[in-house]
């Protein structure tokens, strides 16, 4: 979910491709640098043009933002609220019959609903008919064509209209052909070009949704020097990533690829507790659980998917790239340290907390402290709790 401030009533995420096409007749760097700008010119032209289509995804309607907003089908005006938009998207029931929706979504709500929207453009134009001429010319030149992933987020406020919208979505799109711009010219080699890639992330109060243009290919041990601008301009602690791949904000309805479920305990009704206190994670996790990734663990893997559990958080907190290991990866680690023979290696012997802790240390360079409770009210001195000066390291 995007959280928001009360505001904020519904954000429209815009994505497209756009086709970059240039061709480069010298090797001269300026020459080419000059040509790049001038076709990522181009592409923000026909970004402003009247052949500009934004389709709301799900639904029949389509709007023409450099047309004053005009927009099918005809009882959606300039002037329509941007969240009356929900009444058309299609629930899977109604796509059949392509009538608009009578859920409305409530203004109470403190948390914004994500409108989904395809960037389009108008294929035929109006225009005289002509014969057409050919030429020939021989030269040669270096032609570069590539994909641009346009991905842009708009937050609209309650009484934000369909008009307003598209302005801003309009600018925001102009904004990242700018961005993506920068970053092709910044990490240029010789002739081969880098693919632009917006990521978004979701900062903290106030801060909210921003996005951030990355090279592709370009691993995130080599945006250190970026990561450490955008930790300053946003006035973001250091001890802890905000801006790798890993921290990207995963927007509603859109399925985790890897297949897991995502923090489970958000589902659950909490325990209630004489004096006590319930405490949650923060951050974002991956549930494993028994007979999983087709390993029958049945009885002996129970730390072994708590271990995975653990590790998915510290990879989805971007603090390690590290892939969440498997069971042949943990024992493995566990023959690496010393702590098993070579046969422990595809065994169904069970593992403990000792050996869940090295394994930590092993594959992801973490400092432990295992605490033992005697009883129930017994609590552990804030010394003995973990602190976040390990990570530092494991930030930058």
């Amino acid at each position: 979910m995007v959280v928001v401030d009360s505001e904020t009533a519904t954000v429209l995420r815009v994505k497209g491709l756009l086709e970059f096409r240039c061709q480069l007749d010298s090797t001269d760097e300026q020459l080419v640098r000059n040509v790049i700008s001038r076709t990522f010119e181009t592409l923000r032209s026909q970004v402003k043009s009247e052949s500009c289509v934004l389709a709301v995804s799900d639904s029949p309607v389509i709007i023409w933002p450099n047309k004053d907003a005009y927009a099918t089908p005809e009882e959606i005006t300039p002037s329509t609220l941007c969240e009356d938009m929900h009444q058309w998207i299609q629930a899977d029931e109604q796509e059949s019959s392509g009538k608009k929706s009578s859920k409305k979504k409530s203004k109470k709500s403190s948390v914004a609903s994500v409108i989904n929207l395809r960037l389009m453009t108008e294929v035929t134009k109006p225009g005289p008919l002509s014969a057409p001429i050919l030429t020939k010319t021989v030269l040669k030149s270096h032609f570069v064509s590539v994909t641009l992933p346009l991905d842009c987020v708009v937050c609209t406020g309650r009484s934000d209209t369909i008009k307003d919208a598209c302005e801003q979505l309009i600018e925001a799109l102009t904004h990242q052909l700018c961005e993506m711009e920068k970053v092709t010219l910044q990490n240029m080699k010789g002739m081969t070009l880098l693919v632009p890639e917006p990521v978004h992330f979701l900062l903290p109060e106030p801060k909210g949704l921003v996005t951030v243009v990355y090279p592709v290919g370009v691993p995130d041990s080599q945006l250190v020097a970026q990561r450490k601008e955008l930790h300053q301009q946003f006035e973001l602690p250091d001890d802890r990533p905000y801006f790798r791949r890993a921290n990207a904000y995963h927007f509603p309805n859109e399925p985790y690829k890897d297949g897991y479920l995502r923090n489970p305990h958000l589902a659950l009704t909490h325990p209630t507790l004489d004096n006590g206190k319930v405490y949650l994670v923060q951050g974002i996790y991956s549930y494993h659980h028994y007979m999983q990734d087709r390993v029958d663990d049945n009885g002996w893997g129970c730390a072994y998917r708590s271990l995975q559990t653990i590790c998915s958080w510290f990879q989805q907190q971007g603090y390690v790239e590290l892939p969440v290991p498997t069971h042949k990866e943990i024992q493995q680690a566990l023959v690496d340290v010393g702590d098993k023979q070579a046969s422990f290696v595809g065994s169904r012997q069970w593992i403990g907390s000792i050996e869940v802790q090295a394994v930590l240390s092993h594959l992801l360079g973490l400092t432990s402290k295992i605490l033992f409770v005697r009883e129930l009210s017994w609590r552990p001195k804030a010394e003995n709790w973990p602190t976040t000066s390990s990570l530092k390291e494991l930030q930058s």
